[in-house]
């Protein structure tokens, strides 16, 4: 087309000179003749001979040349565009085989028929953008399952239904699945958080559409009863249903939800009234935040407008046991899911001795329930760890020592101080080498020896990591970036009370998750909640604890004589539920009218640490509090800490909680 142009440049000035010719002698026959004639013969029309003259001719050849230029070029340009057509076409229809020989033929017709329709000039496909849906109205589910309305003061987010339906069989989302290439909701983790997140999303935003990834095969479940409840249950299929007794009794699931409370990851984009869609057995492995989508494992790519990193965290492991061998590697359970549990679970049944390193939470809670299952066997349990009692990290050392006679008379063998040197595979037995000479034998290890954040995506991301405690940084309303939150472990939030903190629990993973849902519906909320946790060491002995609490802090206890209601049994029992988690308002905690009865000392109960209250201080401060055998007590201990007075007798303060009262 350019060529025609630069031609039609050069002759435009022949051609207005033969124009100008003609004009002239059809003025000059007018003025001879005294008006032109009705028909002018076109021999007549030109001073050159008959026939036309070399100017006429120019003329005719040029306007040729013009039209047979126009037309070269509208044909190339058809056959070039039929070309792109066509390699369009071929490059669709090859793609089921890139991706997945198994696709249905389906998909492909789809795609195909949406090219056909399209003009015949390929464009880059845009990316789909959130398209804003009319408010339709909730689909009628059961009350237990899906609010009405936004219920931000209570627990309901995060507790299991009493479903009386068999455990989900769910297995990982087949590669032949649609998996929707948009949702405007994105979780990514499929523990407490994203569920607390996606109850919260759904229960201001009726109709919102949310989509969880995990790379578990399960649906949403709660943690504690894995190292708590599960233990203690007297189904002998119990690792098949993951059903359990509560302390009252009272019988219910780990899954949060049947599954008939999702729906399918391919029906998500059409579902009308939304959803929540769980895609399992999936990892995100990339995560691109300006063009708001992520990578799975399996290079697909899914687009998102908000998004919530709830990856929670990886159990950690001792340096000696990894380079000890696949052997030692083979024999060491590190305890976190499900899968963990049900292994566990066969290997205790089989095996004669197991050693449990760590003396936290987890360690100690594995440890008594182990050992009571080794009254009605042969099995041996051992507890070991560097601190000189059980909980040695958090309880002061006098609570630390009951607690391991405590652990002691459920038939753990306790081996305290004990720094692990080697540990060896020898005449099928792991031997562990302890730094002082000790050698321990044993048919399999667990380790429990702490939780690390799982922060991989933050390197694509380009999100911030805390050098101190690990974990995603996030601001006051847990926000990484614009339109990604994080919640749960792998969130390191700022207390506006405690500082910077990094929180490993149940009940923060709820509320974090909770909250981070509202604010991605628009809440704005800002996170001030004092988070609690708790620990039970069976049936008998428990405590919840809120804030920092640190052994290394100086303390304060007040107790008082344990009477049949202080356990953790009767705790259920009085609430109703066996997951002591945030049941209380955020509100300010009404205390209630202070025991009369003088409170004494920690020095006068050294024996017997029935109940009681443990204030931990930094520069007099009260920073964190744990109620020993003592429930439903949280909003006082929260009020506590939040109000950040000094208090000249922190034996008044322990009347609050009416530990003396019968």
């Amino acid at each position: 087309m350019l060529k025609c142009r630069t031609a039609w440049k050069k002759l435009a000035p022949l051609a207005r000179a033969s124009s100008s010719v003609c004009r002239q002698n059809v003025r000059r026959t007018g003025l001879t003749h005294g008006r032109l004639p009705a028909q002018v013969p076109a021999a007549r029309m030109s001073t050159a001979p008959t026939g036309g003259g070399r100017e006429n001719q120019i003329y005719v050849l040029l306007v040729g040349a013009t039209f047979l230029g126009g037309g070269v070029y509208a044909y190339r340009t058809l056959k070039g565009d039929q070309k792109r057509y066509q390699e369009r076409i071929d490059e669709i229809s090859s793609r089921p085989l890139k991706l997945n020989a198994e696709q249905p033929a389906s998909l492909i017709e789809l795609e195909l028929s949406t090219v056909e329709s399209t003009d015949t000039e390929i464009v880059p496909e845009p990316q789909a953008e959130p398209v804003a849906e009319p408010s339709p109205e909730p689909v009628a589910e059961p009350p237990p399952e899906e609010p009405s309305a936004p219920a931000p003061e209570t627990e309901a987010a995060a507790v299991p239904s009493d479903t009386t339906e068999p455990p989900p069989v769910v297995e990982s989302t087949p590669a032949t699945a649609k998996v929707p290439s948009h949702t405007p909701y994105l979780l990514i983790g499929g523990g407490t958080a994203s569920f607390a997140a996606a109850r919260s999303i759904r229960a201001r935003d009726p109709g919102a559409k949310v989509l969880i990834v995990t790379d578990e095969p399960d649906l949403p479940y709660m943690r504690p009863p894995l190292s708590k409840e599960l233990w203690f249950s007297d189904d002998p299929s119990v690792t098949d249903t993951l059903r359990f007794k509560q302390w009252n009794g009272k019988e219910r699931s780990i899954y949060f939800q049947p599954a008939s409370f999702y729906i399918s990851p391919e029906e998500l984009e059409g579902a009308e009234n939304g959803g929540v869609a769980v895609l399992t057995g999936k990892k995100v492995v990339h995560m691109d935040v300006r063009g708001n989508k992520v990578k799975l494992d399996d290079d697909t790519e899914i687009s998102y407008n908000k998004c919530l990193i709830a990856t929670g965290g990886v159990p950690r492991n001792l340096q000696v046991i990894e380079r000890a061998g696949e052997e030692v590697m083979k024999r060491t359970t590190l305890f976190r899911k499900v899968e963990d549990f049900k292994s566990l679970d066969k290997v205790s049944r089989n095996i004669k001795s197991i050693t449990i390193i760590g003396g936290g939470f987890l360690g100690s809670e594995l440890a008594c329930a182990l050992g009571r299952r080794s009254h009605e066997s042969d099995l041996e349990v051992i507890q070991m760890y560097p601190e000189k009692g059980n909980m040695g990290k958090v309880l002061p050392e006098y609570l630390s020592n009951w607690t391991t006679d405590k652990v002691k008379r459920e038939g753990v063998k306790i081996i305290s101080e004990a720094l692990v040197k080697s540990v060896t595979c020898k005449d099928d037995k792991l031997e562990i080498l302890l730094k002082d000479g000790r050698l321990v034998k044993t048919d399999h290890i667990v380790a429990s020896v702490g939780l690390e954040p799982n922060v991989d995506l933050a390197k694509s991301a380009g999100l911030e990591v805390d050098s101190d405690f690990g974990g995603f940084r996030v601001n006051a309303e847990l926000q990484a970036r614009s339109n990604i939150w994080v919640a749960g472990d792998a969130a390191c939030f700022y207390d506006i009370r405690l500082g910077r903190r990094r929180v490993e629990h149940h009940d923060h993973a709820v509320v974090s998750g909770r909250l981070a849902g509202e604010n991605m519906t628009g809440a704005n909320k800002p996170y001030w909640h004092q988070s609690m946790f708790w620990s039970d060491l069976g049936p008998d002995v428990g405590y919840e604890a809120i804030g920092i609490v640190d052994s290394s802090l100086p303390t304060v206890g007040v107790f008082a004589k344990a009477t049949a209601k202080d356990t953790p049994r009767a705790a259920t029992e009085k609430s109703g539920t066996g997951i002591r988690s945030e049941s209380e308002t955020e509100d300010t905690a009404i205390s209630p009218v202070a025991a009369s009865t003088p409170a004494p000392a920690v020095e006068g109960q050294r024996d017997d640490y029935g109940k009681g209250v443990i204030f931990y201080l930094r520069d007099k401060v009260v920073v964190g509090i744990i109620l020993w055998n003592v429930f439903n007590r949280m909003p006082i201990a929260r009020k506590i800490i939040k109000d950040g007075e000094e208090h000249a007798d922190l034996n008044e303060v322990a009347k609050l909680f009416n530990i003396h009262e019968d």
